[in-house]
């Protein structure tokens, strides 16, 4: 049974629609009403027939185009930003035509940020084929591209018209990709979703082996937690900062690989052992609550090794973070399980002592 919601504000409101078969006409052609042109924007690692039933959705009515990027973070760049645009312009897109991202976060966020660039701003839409991107990239209007200096340090915010996640899509990736997705999950688990900390507890066995009936009320349950966030705050200036719990390691530690090395939620997973640890030493949770935040964790078989990393080292990226205000950093730490509050408020020598195990 398919799953429905909305995220967004008034004129940016966007429908969510999440279930086993939801790429299809049904939930896509209403979609695709007023599109004359559409620019398929997807990676070689999505499955052929995700782009093949996306096209034939659109025929005959709709001329359709594709630009199929390397799969990996490195294809979020400048170089190929630039190449997407002078693609549209080459094929006179106008503002009356469509883009659609088919992929994970990273075709996601340079399909949106082209979108919002393009003409100041096209239509697009959304559909995720990992996990990580379902749950957490494809929903809030979150676009960026990574440049040397750090990870998402160019965009803007800029919604979707709709998202349509399609859990037949998990069954292509590998083992390691959906479960890096999942510490995504566990993120909104950990910051505002107690059900969901819950039956990710329960059920630990059943995600992991592929129960498509318990993984898509885990997306559900996601998904509503990001959607009530970013839609009270569009812009990140409140209550949305919340969802970088684990981020701000978690992207010194991607940029300290140079991306190559781990994936996100492998780096997020690592970042929100950190960011629990900060909430110990802090006196915010208990030792209790800590080791449970560990135990979800490692229930889910994520390595949360740290002694390869120094503070040192980590530290530029660490001061590079979105969350600086006025040179302050801000820190998404555990009040208590299920409960994340942002502040500034903290002993600069506990993010040194986080990192230890």
């Amino acid at each position: 049974m398919a799953k429905e919601l909305f995220a967004g504000q008034k004129k940016n409101k966007y429908r969510i629609v999440i279930s086993k078969k939801a790429v299809s006409k049904k939930n896509l052609a209403p979609l695709l009403k007023g599109h004359n042109k559409i620019l398929i924007i997807s990676d070689n690692g999505v499955p052929t027939k995700i782009i093949k039933t996306i096209t034939e959705i659109c025929k005959p009515s709709i001329k359709v185009f594709k630009i199929i990027l390397q799969h990996g973070e490195k294809s979020k760049s400048i170089q190929n930003f630039e190449k997407i645009l002078n693609f549209l312009a080459d094929k006179n897109f106008d503002r009356t035509d469509l883009i659609v991202a088919a992929g994970g976060g990273v075709v996601g966020d340079i399909s949106g940020y082209v979108a919002s660039s393009y003409l100041r701003g096209i239509q697009f839409i959304q559909i995720p084929t990992t996990l990580l991107a379902q749950v957490d990239s494809s929903v809030g209007g979150k676009t960026a591209i990574n440049i040397s200096a750090g990870k998402n340090l160019i965009g803007a915010f800029y919604n979707p018209k709709g998202v349509l996640i399609d859990t037949a899509a998990l069954n292509t990736l590998t083992k390691r990709e959906f479960k890096a997705g999942l510490a995504e999950v566990i993120k909104y688990a950990l910051i505002q979703n107690r059900t969901l900390f819950l039956l990710l507890k329960k059920y630990s066995l059943e995600i992991l082996s592929m129960d498509h009936r318990i993984i898509e009320e885990m997306i559900f349950l996601s998904v509503q937690t990001k959607a009530k966030i970013v839609t009270k705050d569009e812009k990140e200036n409140g209550i949305r900062a919340i969802l970088n719990f684990g981020h701000t390691f978690g992207h010194a530690i991607e940029a300290h690989g140079k991306y190559r090395k781990i994936l996100h939620g492998e780096a997020v997973a690592k970042g929100m052992k950190i960011a629990s640890k900060i909430s110990y030493l802090e006196s915010l949770i208990s030792l209790k609550e800590y080791q449970e935040v560990v135990n979800l964790l490692q229930l889910f078989e994520f390595d949360l090794s740290l002694e390869q990393y120094k503070y040192k080292e980590l530290k530029p990226y660490v001061l590079r973070d979105k969350k600086i205000k006025e040179g302050q950093l801000n820190l998404v730490l555990l009040n208590k399980i299920s409960n994340a509050i942002v502040t500034d408020s903290f002993n600069a020598k506990n993010l040194q002592r986080g990192l230890q195990d």
